[in-house]
Formats: structure tokens, sequence, C-alpha cells
């Protein structure tokens, strides 16, 4: 039980961050898309980083441990990053969201008012970040956890800023759209007591959960971050972001893993 509590407040602190990072929306010029899409590439680095050195190697190690080494550790890899991908990939298209350009996605997209549909797009979008945080700290390893979610919490103080800018954008007013990026992170203690939860019923599923993270984690970067930081063809900005992004989580992961 301890270990679930320690997953829920984890996630709700790095959830909270997300807050933090919108608050220049309240104060401040609205920063150039060249920024922002820097930023969110350095979200997509960290989460990247976090994806591979967090939570996939730590699932191998696990699954070499219990299983010994054979073809097994690499199988419950495979399966769970794609189980956690097709995860997303399903509520992406279910769920009635819309993106900033593309505009509605999903079923009866028509029938929710357009602010829901933001935040159904940015709940996809952070509980898997919240549910990698709750895994880690369900695991029991407090160091890779901290690390992990250290991580989670720095992406997401651009990823807040991001998210205001574009509702910004698209006519929301600055203390709506604080409001509303401030929101999307309450997603993430509903994923990080999901995560604690399920890899305490059983050691077992341990592995499993630590993959399914990464996959549901990797699907974000590809199918979500990645794309619109590029559509303003800022492609080196966010391509410099993103290699910030990612040896500073992988920094944090061997430094503070190894504490």
């Amino acid at each position: 039980m301890e270990l679930i509590w320690m997953a829920l407040v984890a996630s709700t602190l790095t959830g909270g961050l997300t807050a933090i990072g919108a608050l220049p929306i309240l104060i401040g010029k609205q920063p150039s898309a060249a920024f922002n899409d820097t930023l969110l590439g350095f979200a997509a680095g960290v989460m990247l980083a976090a994806s591979f050195f967090s939570l996939i190697i730590p699932s191998i190690d696990i699954s070499t441990e219990i299983y010994g080494p054979g073809p097994w550790p690499a199988t419950i890899a495979v399966v769970g990053i794609l189980m956690g991908a097709l995860a997303i990939a399903l509520l992406d298209r279910l769920l009635p969201h819309e993106h900033f350009v593309s505009g509605p996605e999903g079923r009866d997209s028509d029938k929710v008012a357009g602010i829901w549909l933001f935040v159904f797009a940015i709940a996809i979008h952070n509980f898997p970040e919240g549910l990698a945080v709750g895994v880690g700290y369900g695991s029991g390893d407090q160091e890779r956890a901290f690390s992990l979610a250290l991580g989670i919490g720095l992406q997401n103080l651009p990823e807040g800023l991001a998210v205001a800018v574009g509702l910004l954008a698209v006519g929301y007013s600055r203390l709506k759209a604080f409001v509303v990026a401030s929101l999307t992170g309450l997603i993430e203690p509903l994923g990080g007591l999901v995560g604690g939860i399920f890899v305490n019923l059983s050691q077992l599923l341990l592995p499993w959960g630590l993959v399914f993270a990464a996959g549901a984690m990797l699907f974000v970067i590809s199918h979500e971050i990645i794309p619109e930081t590029h559509r303003h063809g800022h492609h080196q900005r966010a391509t410099s972001g993103l290699m910030i992004g990612l040896v500073l989580m992988l920094f944090l992961d061997v430094w503070l893993g190894a504490v």
C-alpha cells in the first residue's frame, strides 16, 4: 500500500508541474513558434530517453532475473511495448478529441464542446506519463523511480507552456488557457494510481507494466509530439531540443540511478 501511495503522490507532483510550466502565459508575451517547437522537442527527448533507460532496460533486467537468459525477456519487452502502443492508439481513435492543426478526431467529435476536445487530446498524451511514474514507484526501485519522475516533471514544464500557447493561438483567453493547461496535469495521478496498483498485484507483472508504459509513451512521441514540432518548419530547433532532452534524461538516470 505504501508503494501505491508513493506512486500517487509522485505522479501528482509531476502532473502539477504542468501548471507551473503554463504560468508564463499569464505574465509574459506569447512565445514564438520556434521557441515552442524547441520546448516540445525537449519534452520528446526526455520521454524517449525515459522510455528506454528507465522502463525498457529495467524491464529486460527484471525479466532476466525471473526467467533467466533466453527468449522470454525479449518476448515480454516486444509484446509489452506493442500492447502499450496499441492501447493509446485505440484511445486516440475512439475518444473524441482535437489537435491544434488537424482538427477533430475520434467518434462524435462534433457533439463535444471545443474545450473538452482539447482536454481529451491532452489526456491521451499525459496518461502514459503518469502510468510510467506509477509503475516506477510501484516497482520499489526508488532511485530509478525518482530519476524517472524528475525527468517526466522536467518535460511537463515546457509541455504545460506549449499547451497553453496552443490554446491561446486558437482563441482562448490567457486565463482560460492557463487553467485548461493546468487541469490537463490532473490525468497523471490517475495514470500513476493505475500503474502503482497494477505492478503491486504481482511482481511477475512488473516487467510487463514497465514496457507497457514505455510503449504508450513511444506512441505519443511519434504520433503527437514530433509531428507537432515539425509542422512550422523549425526542424533543426526541434531536433536540438530533442537531443538536449534525451541526453539530460540519460544523465539523470545514470547519475541518480547509481546513487
